[in-house]
């Protein structure tokens, strides 16, 4: 059976019809019927699956580990002095080390004791987590690679933002009809915001907001190694653009190269029946 992807309706009509899933339906079919969806949806069936689901454990991970570094900051900003002026001004990774290795002893209704306790359990947790992200990068550096090789051999891609980019593709990337189509799913296509005499365009605010954020990172990276963008950028800048609209001519430019080799060396996913 043929698959089309439908997106939901806009926020007008949905407040004129309503929402229950008889009207959802009806509205699906009603848009696959007028021609206004067509969209082929991911297969979800090879590798850029599992570079996704690796992916979502890394972030979680990575955010976690995050929480847990500020809430030790914290407590050692709000902890008694005994304890602050030993660990203040320790970098990260020596703070981490230090607490993980102590050993407090004390009662448990002693407030330091108790918060030695907690940062040393905070900072095992630390270490734990960045043991599972280092356990997660090994495992999605060569599966990035065996997705999109050339891919990952641009200047300023790396392994994070390939594998968004790989994702926001899917494993079926000639799903999209052209480099433009992949421009607008990672919102970096030109939207006109022109008025009166006023003639120029602005960033879009739509699409894939991480693949929008990996483009910009690439953007970022290239700005400042990479001596082509750099007389790029200084032109433009003569020319009296800001640096948003530079930015955004940039992961245009981006989107285009990076499409080529998404449409180019991608693995192709084995078939997969699928069912409405």
């Amino acid at each position: 059976m043929t698959v089309v992807d439908v997106d939901r309706p806009d926020r007008r009509a949905r407040r004129a019809n309503g929402k229950s899933d008889p009207v959802d339906a009806y509205a699906a079919a009603t848009a696959v019927l007028s021609g206004r969806a067509g969209g082929t949806p991911k297969t979800r069936d090879g590798v850029v699956e599992a570079i996704r689901s690796l992916r979502v454990v890394r972030r979680s991970a990575v955010k976690s580990r995050t929480q847990t570094i500020n809430q030790i900051r914290t407590l050692i900003v709000t902890a008694p002095s005994e304890v602050r002026e030993k660990l203040r001004g320790l970098p990260t990774s020596e703070l981490i080390r230090t607490l993980a290795r102590s050993r407090p002893t004390g009662q448990t209704s002693d407030p330091i004791h108790t918060v030695r306790v907690a940062l040393r359990r905070l900072a095992r947790r630390h270490e734990y987590l960045t043991e599972e992200i280092s356990d997660a990068n090994a495992e999605l550096g060569p599966l990035v690679a065996q997705a999109a090789p050339e891919l990952v051999a641009f200047l300023g891609v790396g392994t994070e933002t390939a594998g968004q980019l790989l994702i926001t593709a899917g494993d079926n990337p000639e799903r999209l009809r052209s480099e433009a189509s992949f421009a607008h799913l990672c919102a970096a296509a030109t939207v006109p915001a022109s008025s009166g005499r006023t003639n120029r365009h602005r960033l879009d605010r739509g699409g894939d907001r991480a693949a929008n954020n990996a483009l910009h990172m690439i953007a970022l990276v290239r700005m400042r190694y990479d001596d082509r963008t750099k007389d790029y950028v200084a032109r433009r800048t003569a020319q009296g653009m800001s640096k948003k609209d530079i930015l955004r001519c940039l992961k245009r430019f981006i989107a285009r190269e990076v499409y080529k080799h998404l449409t180019s060396t991608h693995i192709t996913p084995k078939p997969l029946l699928q069912t409405a």
